[in-house]
């Protein structure tokens, strides 16, 4: 597998070959102070350019860095116009998402306090200050958007009980692990926000969440995932409606924001009602 150096001295001796190229710049977790790289660390590049484009219509240019394994190409749409992204795969390991932004407009429209860069032929960037994680910092939400998180939760979680007593699986685990978990990680990144005085970043999907968390709470958490077994996902739901009081509760307390403890009471016994509800019932409340 090629090393940092390997790839940086390829990239730039494309870049320095090619007039197109007039700078580039690296971003994200590589230039991150807070990360410890290994393996699986991308490279997120920027080619600022002439001509993004013909890097579209002609790609012979990737065989510069290697062998692919695979690839997706996607675009990035700014002010009307296509700047374009290569997330490249190659045989040894090492994964390049390589863009292709527009000289005229990349300091208009790129923003990210996680840069670095590394050739500018012609001065044409804008200042960056040192790379930092400020762009990624978890801010405080207002009471509004606090409050539709909680109110969400509650009520989904009432989907998932209609989607288990109807054996329809599909729908509860929807439920369950894409509409309540949403906005319970939400939740979550406020707790680590407002315990850690909104200074930190919880990184994508919250993959840094455990450094956060004490063990018991991290424990916890890991007890709301569940798989197929209807027992299990009903274990899980009551686990996360169950943490949600708790941080809820705490941030609302911190923040002056408050809880909705009547709401959540109602729930929790309305899914109690649910879970030991007859498949052949009538009627769920009698």
């Amino acid at each position: 597998m090629r090393q940092e150096t390997e790839i940086v001295t390829e990239l730039l001796h494309f870049a320095h070959a090619d007039e197109k190229v007039r700078a580039v710049i690296f971003n994200g977790s590589r230039v991150n102070p807070n990360v410890t790289k290994d393996l699986f660390c991308d490279y997120d590049v920027i080619f600022v350019v002439t001509d993004p484009r013909s890097y579209l219509d002609h790609q012979d240019w990737i065989r510069n860095f290697g062998d692919l394994i695979m690839m997706q190409q996607n675009n990035i749409q700014t002010e009307n116009e296509n700047e374009y992204i290569f997330l490249m795969l190659f045989t040894d390991g090492v994964r390049i998402d390589l863009s292709f932004r527009k000289v005229e407009s990349i300091n208009q429209h790129f923003h990210d306090s996680l840069t670095r860069v590394i050739l500018d032929k012609d001065n044409c960037l804008k200042n960056f200050d040192p790379p930092s994680e400020k762009s990624y910092i978890t801010l405080q939400p207002p009471k509004a958007k606090f409050d539709k998180k909680i109110n969400n939760i509650l009520w989904c979680s009432t989907n998932v009980a209609k989607g288990l007593w109807r054996n329809e699986l599909p729908y509860a685990k929807f439920m369950l692990d894409i509409v309540v978990r949403q906005d319970f990680m939400n939740l979550l990144n406020w707790y680590v926000g407002v315990n850690n005085s909104w200074s930190v970043n919880t990184g994508t999907a919250l993959k840094w969440l455990k450094n956060y968390l004490s063990n018991e709470l991290w424990d916890s958490f890991e007890n709301t995932y569940s798989g197929s077994i209807e027992t299990d996902i009903w274990d899980s739901l009551f686990e996360i409606i169950r943490l949600t009081k708790d941080i809820g509760q705490e941030i609302g307390e911190k923040l002056n924001y408050g809880y909705p403890t009547h709401e959540h009471t109602n729930v929790v016994a309305y899914l109690e009602k649910v879970r030991l509800l007859p498949k052949d019932a009538k009627v769920i409340i009698s």
